[in-house]
C-alpha cells in the first residue's frame, strides 16, 4: 500500500489539484461576501450560506478523493454502466413525482433527503452522460472500428439521453437541458467516428430533442412558458425597457460590473448585493466579483476555469486511450458550456437560465459532482503521466 501511494503521488497532477482548490476557496470567500444581506433578509445568521457551503466543500473533498483514486477504466465496465444508468433514472423518476423547489426557483429539480439536505439529480446527470456515453462508445470500439460505427450501433446511449432530457426538460430546467445536450455532442465528437456519421448522430439527437421539448410544451407549456421566463426573453432583447420587472436583475448586474472598473471597489464593499441583485451568491456571483475585485478578479476566475478546460483538452488531444479522450473532452465541454451560459446570461449575450458558475456559485449538488469530475480528470492525468514515463523507460508499476 505504501509503495502504491508513493507511485500514485509521484504522478499526481498537482497544478490541476491546486487550481481546483483555489477555485473552491475563492468561491467560498465570495459566497460569504455576496450572501450576508440575503441571509439576514431570510432570517438567518449573516454567515449562513458561508457555513453551508463550507460543509458542502468538506463533503465534496471526499467526492473528489473517490474520483481521484478510483481507476477511470472501471467506468467502462458493464455492471458499473448499468448501475449509473439505473441510479440516475431512479433519481429522475423520484424528482418527477416528489421533486421540490418549484415555488422557490421555478424548477422542480431537487430531492429532499429526509429534511437534512436537498440534492439536484440533473447535476449528476451531466457527469453520468459523460461516463456512460464514453463507456458505451469505448466498448463498441473494442468490437467494431470507431470509424465504422453508425447511430444504430449506439442505440442504448441515445435512449438513455432521450430519457434524461425528457425528465430534465419536465423539471423546466432549460439550462441543464442545454448543458447535457452539449456534453453528449462533445463526447460523440471526441469518440473518433466519421464526420458524416457524427452529423447524422447530431441530427438524430436534435430531432429527438426537439420532439421531446415540443411534447412537453404541449403538455405543460403554461408551467414552462411562465411570465417570468417570457420576461427573461424580453429582457434579453431589451433589458432597459423592463427595468422594473424582468430586466431588473440584468441591469443590476450591469451596474455591478460597471462599478467595479479595473481593480474593483474592494472585497466586501459591493453595493449591488445589498438587496439590489437577487440571489447574488448563485448565478449572479460573477457580478459581485466584478464589482468588488474588478476586471482583475474576473480574469483570475476565468483563467482558473480556463486552465481546467485547457488541461482536459490537452489530455484529450494527446492520449491514445479513446476512453480517456472521451471522458476528458466531456468534462472540458461541461465546464466550458456551463461557464458560457452563466456569463452569457450575466452579460446579456443569451437569456438568463439560472445556471451556476462552476466551483464558485453557492450550491451543494454542483460542487459535489464537479469535485468528483475533477477527481476523475486527475486520475486520467496521472495514468497519462505514468504511460509516458513507462514509454521512456523511467518507471514501472
Amino acid at each position: 500500500m505504501r509503495k502504491y501511494l508513493s507511485y500514485y503521488f509521484r504522478n499526481f497532477d498537482y497544478p490541476l489539484f491546486f487550481d481546483y482548490v483555489f477555485l473552491c476557496l475563492f468561491g467560498l470567500v465570495m459566497i460569504y461576501s455576496s450572501s450576508i444581506m440575503v441571509a439576514m433578509i431570510d432570517g438567518h445568521e449573516p454567515d449562513y450560506y458561508y457555513k453551508k457551503q463550507l460543509m458542502n466543500l468538506l463533503v465534496a473533498f471526499f467526492s473528489f478523493a473517490a474520483g481521484a483514486f478510483l481507476p477511470y477504466k472501471h467506468y467502462s465496465r458493464k455492471n458499473v454502466m448499468v448501475f449509473m444508468v439505473g441510479l440516475i433514472l431512479a433519481l429522475m423518476v423520484w424528482v418527477f413525482f416528489f421533486g421540490v423547489g418549484e415555488s422557490e426557483t421555478g424548477s422542480k429539480s431537487w430531492i429532499n433527503l429526509f429534511g437534512i439536505m436537498t440534492f439536484q439529480p440533473s447535476e449528476l446527470a451531466k457527469l453520468i452522460i459523460i461516463l456512460y456515453f464514453a463507456g458505451a462508445f469505448y466498448r463498441k470500439s473494442l468490437k467494431t472500428p470507431m470509424a465504422e460505427l453508425s447511430p444504430n450501433h449506439i442505440i442504448y446511449p441515445i435512449i438513455v439521453w432521450i430519457l434524461i432530457i425528457f425528465f430534465v426538460a419536465n423539471e423546466t430546467d432549460i439550462g441543464a437541458v442545454a448543458i447535457i445536450s452539449g456534453i453528449a455532442i462533445a463526447v460523440v465528437a471526441a469518440s473518433g467516428i466519421r464526420i458524416k456519421t457524427f452529423f447524422k448522430f447530431f441530427a438524430e439527437l436534435a430531432i429527438l430533442g426537439a420532439g421531446i421539448i415540443g411534447m412537453i410544451l404541449l403538455i405543460k407549456g403554461d408551467q414552462i412558458l411562465t411570465p417570468n421566463r417570457l420576461g427573461r426573453i424580453k429582457a434579453f432583447l431589451n433589458p432597459f425597457e423592463y427595468e422594473q420587472g424582468s430586466g431588473h436583475q440584468v441591469i443590476q448586474g450591469y451596474i455591478a460590473i460597471g462599478s467595479g472598473g479595473l481593480k474593483g471597489v474592494g472585497l466586501g464593499q459591493s453595493v449591488q448585493k445589498l438587496g439590489y441583485l437577487p440571489e447574488p451568491q448563485t448565478d449572479f456571483i460573477m457580478a459581485v466579483i466584478a464589482e468588488e475585485l474588478g476586471l482583475v478578479g474576473v480574469i483570475i476566475v476565468l483563467a482558473s476555469l480556463g486552465f481546467i478546460v485547457f488541461r482536459a483538452l490537452i489530455i484529450a488531444l494527446t492520449t491514445k486511450d479513446p476512453l480517456a479522450r472521451m471522458i476528458t473532452a466531456g468534462i472540458a465541454s461541461w465546464i466550458a458550456i456551463q461557464t458560457f451560459i452563466n456569463l452569457g446570461g450575466l452579460s446579456g449575450l443569451i437569456p438568463l437560465t439560472g445556471v451556476t458558475l462552476p466551483f464558485i456559485s453557492y450550491g451543494g449538488s454542483s460542487i459535489l459532482v464537479l469535485s468528483f469530475a475533477i477527481g476523475i480528470l486527475i486520475n486520467i492525468s496521472m495514468y497519462e503521466k505514468l504511460e509516458k514515463r513507462k514509454h521512456r523507460g523511467w518507471e514501472t508499476i
